[in-house]
């Protein structure tokens, strides 16, 4: 960072108003006396505007850090030029698209104070470096004078800044920015007007701090990357300093306007302050390994050194400024996130609801959310409300209207709602649903645990050959195994050592799952046996339940009943695993070494960067919300308190890199072969398995890109392990942001051009493509708690039990009176409704958004994103001929919505398809 002049006192700026035209230096006026706001052009200092005394330019890391870094050196007599080039920079600066009138007459003052040339201080730094300094020679001159606003963008303003810079400045590289308003602004661009190379971007969209907050200025790159190695003389220097400013010094508690990144273990979600109840382990270690997040450096709790204190809604979690939703998001992320907060702090509101949290009595309870909606009782509401805070959120909430909880009906029973009870909609579900990535190829018969038979119980399941070969038409368990046929949906081991506890909580009752599959002649799964086990006790050392679809009354509502476990174990692996884990989780690591190593105009950063927006914020919205103590995932899925354990004991014994990668994760699942002759390298071993066979192509689509984008500027032997920024990187991704994992083989290694495009094109497939898979189709398939309950209250009934004469006689009862309470349901479908929705202002796979189009000026890489652009478009008009294919009977057919998830674009809302650049909700 650089330090500028200090801020004048308002006595000082009066005096400047007053005389604008008096005491400038004479560099800055024209041949005929008039000031034309131009600048002098110097090296290293300027002289103060208001005290006329030099100041030294000084590179800091931080307000807090007070360290100044060499390099920089006064200079007593600055060059003096007579003649130069004019130069004019324009800057775009984005207001808030709704203001209150205070704020208008804040921004009036300010827009004012820029315009006569007190606001925003501006230098031009030169590639080039200037022979006294040894650094980049720099122009210098305050941003002022209005331009016209762009017509279609009423809260965008320009502003410019004239400078007169000697014939042989060189090209500009980067620029300064020195922001002397009481409040931060928001900067999109700076274009350069003047060079012969006709005009030069510098694109920002960041946050400028003010002065007051950071004395240290900004530094905006122009839209030119380069490795470290070809690096311009006049930036180096500045390239090194942008980099040890956002890195921090990992100390002190982050403010809101710093752009520090940094590592955290998972230590705030619990509050230990408040009870033991509440208190929740650390995830980090060997005992309880997880990746890293993102540093806020809050104190710790008073109860719990090793745990974070926590900040509450409505105070925002911090991350780096520029990592925080933009005022579209913010909106779209509010109307959503208004139902899930409602339910989650006001669980009276709903006049259907009461205080002991009913069961549904009959599925009309259920239809009656989107046809009639929950209507709020007024008494209940002040009954709910802690705060003044909560009484005007809820004052605000009821203009919207009695029936705000009305719901959308889910695309799965949109146009069949009995679908859900058919095998062949369960089946379907597991390759086309919202978790089609735990299916996987039966290899090995009989079916053994992992687990330690002391603990758990024989490792052999009681799945036999008998009854598998009741289904198979004939066919052994050896040729089905043989020819592929069998599939298996297995939460035992991962589920069994969390059953205990998980069935001690209130309204828990759930089972360790294994699900057969039998993919039939007319090639499409069924569900052929269900293993249902519970953690073995001294007088039931086999505790093991077996079921299968059969054809009597009874039969088939105890296999509905074992179904529903299912999709609940299936539920809350997917949310708290393949979801929240392997996407969220895994991903912060990626963004913060991003930063903290690469530089802004270094090739990998322009690449990633639009696969990073607006994960972090997310992230620490779902700390402060969804997976903290008490939280909504907690209230909602069957692990309860335990949830985010379960979900570390899955990173320790899954997880791995390498596997992330589609092709990797579909060969290990048995669910492709592979082939060389097919694209991708894999052939599917189920040709309608919609997830995959478009995941395909989108993963291609990005592997070609990538492979491109790296030899365009990997080009030169050993370019890779010569990046001194790019080895950084990734040790710190290993070492730091994961770990706990830091010490496992299978890491990549980062020695080559084919390398670093495996790693890329798995991180951006991550981002994109599998996120979009496992999130969009939230509500549109869990919708509807039957077809996927998030937790079980019940076991299944056996005949000696005192509840099975209650099943015998209504067992509609039974099964509804096992699903989710009406506020439980209600409260997870506000949450994936949110969580499926796209804001206003989602950037999609393939597209430039208009805030990028400057982003980069080498026209070969533009070619490389065109080309990326149209692959995108044929790979739409694919997807839309295979959900017209009757063939392809996982995706077509009566009732059965199209599998769209892995349409790469969309329009806002629950769409169920579009693949945003970045894991943006």
């Amino acid at each position: 960072m650089f330090t500028t002049l200090p801020r004048p006192t308002p006595l000082q700026q009066l005096e400047v108003l007053i005389t604008s035209t008096v005491g400038r230096d004479t560099a800055g006026s024209g041949k005929d006396g008039k000031l034309r706001g131009r600048s002098r052009t110097q090296v290293a200092g300027f002289r103060s505007r208001v005290t006329g005394n030099r100041v030294p330019v000084r590179a800091v890391i931080s307000k807090e850090d007070n360290k100044t870094l060499e390099g920089a050196k006064v200079v007593e007599n600055p060059k003096e030029f007579n003649g130069g080039v004019d130069v004019r920079a324009v800057i775009k600066i984005r207001k808030k698209m709704k203001e209150k009138i205070s704020e208008r007459i804040e921004d009036q003052w300010e827009s004012f104070v820029t315009g006569i040339g007190q606001g925003i201080l501006i230098q031009l730094i030169s590639e080039d470096i200037d022979p006294v300094t040894k650094s980049g020679k720099s122009a210098e001159s305050y941003v002022r004078g209005w331009l016209p606003k762009p017509s279609n963008h009423s809260y965008v303003v320009e502003y410019a800044a004239d400078f007169v810079v000697p014939y042989d400045f060189g090209h500009p590289g980067a620029t300064l920015i020195t922001n002397f308003h009481g409040k931060e602004f928001y900067l999109m661009e700076i274009v350069i007007h003047g060079f012969s190379e006709g005009p030069i971007f510098f694109p920002a969209n960041t946050w400028i701090h003010s002065r007051n907050d950071n004395p240290g200025s900004r530094i905006i790159f122009r839209n030119q990357a380069h490795l470290p190695s070809q690096t311009p003389a006049g930036l180096r220097d500045l390239r090194r300093e942008d980099l040890l400013s956002i890195r921090g010094n990992g100390k002190g508690e982050r403010k809101p306007h710093d752009r520090i990144y940094d590592y955290a273990p998972y230590n705030d979600l619990g509050k230990p302050d408040k009870g033991e109840d509440l208190a929740r382990p650390v995830l980090a270690g060997e005992e309880r390994p997880y990746p890293r997040r993102c540093r806020t450096g809050r104190p710790p709790s008073k109860t719990d050194p090793l745990s974070e204190s926590r900040i509450e809604k409505p105070h925002p979690v911090y991350v780096p400024r520029d990592e925080n939703f933009e005022e579209i998001k913010q909106n779209t992320f509010a109307a959503g996130r208004l139902k899930a907060l409602l339910h989650n702090l006001i669980p009276s509101i709903a006049a259907t609801l009461s205080s002991s949290d009913i069961s549904f009595n009959c599925f009309s309870d259920i239809d009656k959310l989107y046809n009639d909606g929950l209507l709020l009782k007024d008494e209940e509401q002040k009954e709910g409300i802690g705060n003044q805070f909560m009484a005007n959120f809820m004052k605000q909430a009821l203009t919207v209207g009695e029936r705000l909880l009305k719901y959308e009906i889910p695309a799965i029973i949109r146009s069949d709602r009995f679908s859900w009870l058919r095998d062949n909609e369960f089946a379907r579900q597991t390759l086309a649903g919202v978790n089609p990535v735990n299916i996987e190829l039966l290899k090995e018969f009989p079916i053994l645990s992992k687990l330690d038979p002391a603990e758990y119980g024989p490792p052999e399941s009681a799945i036999t050959k008998q009854l598998i070969e009741a289904e198979l038409n004939g066919m052994s368990v050896e040729e089905a195994i043989e020819k592929k046929r069998l599939f298996a949906l297995d939460y035992h081991d991962i589920l069994l050592p969390f059953i205990e506890k998980m069935n001690n909580l209130p309204g828990r009752k759930a089972y360790a799952s294994r699900t057969i599959f039998f993919y039939n002649q007319s090639n499409t799964l069924r569900p052929i046996v269900i293993e249902l086990s519970l953690p073995p006790t001294p007088s039931s050392p086999w505790n093991k339940r077996v079921f299968a679809h059969g054809h009597d009354a009874t039969t088939h509502w105890i296999w509905k009943q074992a179904k529903a476990h299912v999709c609940s174990n299936d539920a809350g692996i997917h949310q708290l695993v393949n979801h929240w884990l392997r996407t969220h989780a895994c991903m912060e690591p990626y963004i913060i070494a991003t930063h903290r190593q690469l530089s802004s105009i270094h090739p990998i950063y322009k690449l990633l960067h639009p696969h990073m927006r607006y994960t972090m914020e997310i992230n620490a919205l779902a700390r402060q919300s969804l997976i903290n103590g008490g939280g909504i995932i907690e209230a909602s899925f069957s692990p309860g308190k335990y949830a985010m354990e379960l979900s570390s004991a899955c990173y320790k014994s899954m997880w791995r890199f390498d596997m992330e990668a589609l092709p990797a994760d579909l060969i290990r699942r048995g669910m492709a072969v592979e082939d060389s002759s097919m694209p991708c390298g894999v052939k599917l071993l189920i040709e309608d398995y919609p997830y995959a066979s478009d995941g395909l192509l989108v993963w291609s689509a990005i592997e070609e890109l990538v492979r491109s984008y790296v030899e365009h500027f990997y080009s030169e032997p050993n370019s890779v392990t010569s990046d001194v920024e790019l080895q950084a990187w990734w040790n710190e991704i290993k070492n730091k942001g994961h770990y706990d994992k830091r010490n496992e083989p299978w890491w990549p290694k980062l020695n080559t051009e084919e390398d670093l495009s495996g790693i890329l094109t798995t991180m951006i497939w991550i981002a994109s493509g599998q996120h979009a898979a496992i999130n969009f189709g939230q509500y549109p398939f869990g919708g509807y708690v039957p077809n996927r309950p998030t937790l079980m209250r019940k076991v299944i009934p056996q005949e000696d039990d005192i509840a099975y004469e209650k099943f015998l006689l209504n067992p509609q009862l039974t099964f509804l009176s096992s699903l989710p309470t009406q506020l439980q349901a209600t409260k997870v479908m506000a949450v994936q409704e949110t969580l499926s929705t796209h804001s206003a202002d989602e950037e999609y796979l393939g597209q430039v958004h208009h805030l990028q189009s400057h982003w980069t000026n080498d026209h070969e890489i533009l070619k490389l994103f065109e080309k990326f652009a149209a692959k995108l478009e044929e790979i739409e008009e694919t997807v839309t001929k295979r959900n017209k294919d009757y063939r392809l009977k996982n995706r077509c057919g009566a009732g059965i919505p199209p599998y769209e998830l892995l349409h790469p674009s969309s329009g806002p809302g629950v769409t169920g398809r579009g693949i945003p650049n970045s894991i943006s909700i």
